[in-house]
């Protein structure tokens, strides 16, 4: 059996850095083909590799290797609301889900029970100079980020075991956007006021280029995303998600 090859290549770097330069509908579809082929087809190759490998953090992980509405995130930018009408992202991003948020997300498309539900999962980014993989929550809605502060103030140790563990804190940062004032209803002298005052409840870390250019890229990417198995664990248990 021939050994697998690398899922990225330099080729990989130098569409998105050309398509950050030229950002037009007209140069993208002239390049498609380059696109599908070092772009599109290696992401999804890799998001099939990273299904099994998912299952020794948690069951519920979903990678979804499909070109539409599954783990890859469209290249078209939404620009209905934007400054800036660049109308291609140039970047590779890529989210692996609980299943319990695919499942709503599905719902939520074809017409069934209504949609968002905001549960931890993993992300990936890929771009020249700017790689990084993470996870957790972004962005909540307001219930939900209630529903973890409140969980953080009954169960301050096993959230500090989470995020405070030395392997994990030497791999990964907790980041995201967070208040400025202590949030209303909490303690402000609170041991974890820092952590309650987040908006988002992330951990993240940059990788270097190379490594997304390696053979072994799911060893590599596995060898850190299991470091933030207790933090997931943790938010599931502040949102009664199955783990």
């Amino acid at each position: 059996m021939a050994k697998a090859g690398p899922y990225f290549s330099d080729e990989t770097f130098k569409f998105l850095r050309q398509l950050a330069r030229n950002n037009n509908r007209d140069w993208f579809l002239q390049n498609k083909a380059r696109y599908e082929a070092c772009v599109r087809g290696p992401a999804l190759r890799l998001i099939t590799d990273l299904a099994d490998p998912f299952k020794d953090i948690s069951a519920q992980l979903t990678a979804v290797a499909k070109p539409v509405g599954g783990s890859l995130f469209r290249i078209h930018r939404d620009t209905r609301f934007a400054g800036d009408k660049s109308p291609y992202k140039t970047h590779i991003g890529m989210y692996f889900s609980h299943a319990a948020a695919t499942k709503a997300a599905r719902n939520d498309a074809s017409g069934g029970a209504p949609g968002r539900l905001d549960a931890p999962g993993l992300y990936l980014h890929v771009e020249p100079g700017r790689c990084f993989m993470g996870g957790g929550i972004w962005h909540p809605q307001s219930e939900t980020t209630r529903r973890i502060r409140d969980y953080m103030v009954s169960n301050p140790a096993s959230w500090k075991k989470a995020t405070r563990d030395p392997k994990f804190r030497k791999v990964f940062e907790l980041d995201g956007d967070a208040l400025v004032r202590p949030p209303k209803g909490y303690d402000p002298a609170h041991e974890l006021i820092e952590d309650l005052k987040r908006k988002d409840f992330i951990a993240s870390t940059s990788i270097d280029d190379a490594i997304l250019l390696r053979p072994d890229l799911v060893k590599q990417l596995m060898a850190r995303y299991v470091l933030m198995e207790a933090m997931l664990d943790w938010l599931c248990g502040a949102l009664d998600l199955d783990f």
